[in-house]
């Protein structure tokens, strides 16, 4: 054999011996061997992609509700883990983590875009309700805090007369009061209440309540002028069946502010 050829060959050996480190994964100690051994072969700014990636399908191939339940030991969690990584090139291990990412990514938009569909939709239904909400009206509201014997405590008193403009008998209503001054900006009071009907109200019937909250509650405990005025919106309307018929409050706090970070987070309109 020529110099020349033998000089080949033995680069090529030297090659073939000097191959990209693998991770083994045939025990705990062989995986934290090999790892170590992959990321010391790496520049630090792929080293630390490296580690992140080798976290990430770790923690992937761990099933810690199964765990937790009993059906799947620790040794045996971490044992299938460590066969998700066996036999891989660092390049390997962040090609699949980027791949997981991606995945995960999309998963994560497309509950996202259900859930912010589902937020939408519960606000087109309030504004709907707002239509039929307005035949129920409320023709006289008063509030005050009338004395009782023997208690230190005011009682407060609602008194409410309605008409049932809707189609629909309606055994439950649920309202907003708001007890406010003219020409203030802020409320004295703003607090919601209902009332189940006793053997509800027809189309086209009229009612007139007077109902006593809690004394204990935010009712007994304004302290509002003379002046104030006392206004009452309905929120919310039970049928016969004592299911809402049409409900008006929209979305909770927590929902708007949630509908609004979805939506700022995949740039939605």
């Amino acid at each position: 054999m020529r110099v020349h050829q033998i000089a080949a060959l033995c680069i090529a050996l030297a090659l073939v011996g000097c191959g990209e480190p693998k991770l083994d994964g045939s025990s705990e100690a062989a995986m934290k061997a090999s790892a170590q051994k992959v990321a010391e072969k790496l520049p630090p700014e792929k080293r630390q992609r490296f580690q992140e990636a080798f976290t990430l399908i770790a923690l992937q191939g761990l099933d810690f509700k199964a765990i937790m339940k009993g059906e799947v030991s620790p040794e045996g969690a971490a044992a299938n883990s460590m066969a998700s990584l066996n036999g891989k090139t660092a390049d390997e291990v962040i090609a699949q983590a980027d791949a997981i990412r991606v995945a995960r990514e999309a998963r994560e938009k497309e509950q996202a875009l259900a859930e912010i569909k589902e937020l939408e939709a519960k606000l087109a239904t309030a504004e709907q309700a707002k239509v039929q909400l307005a035949k129920f009206t409320v023709t006289r509201s008063r509030f005050s805090l009338r004395e009782r014997e023997y208690s230190y405590r005011k009682e407060p008193i609602i008194q409410i007369a309605v008409h049932n403009g809707t189609d629909q008998a309606v055994s439950r209503a649920y309202f907003k009061g708001t007890i406010a001054t003219p020409g203030r900006s802020i409320p004295w009071l703003v607090e919601d209440f209902n009332y189940q009907i006793p053997g509800g109200l027809e189309p086209g019937e009229s009612a007139e309540w007077i109902l006593a909250p809690n004394s204990f509650s935010e009712w007994g405990k304004v302290e509002a002028p003379a002046d104030a005025v006392f206004t009452v919106e309905v929120e919310r309307l039970d049928g016969a069946s004592n299911d809402a018929l049409y409900d008006a409050r929209g979305l909770s706090e927590r929902e708007a502010s949630r509908l609004k970070q979805l939506k700022e987070k995949y740039s939605l309109p």
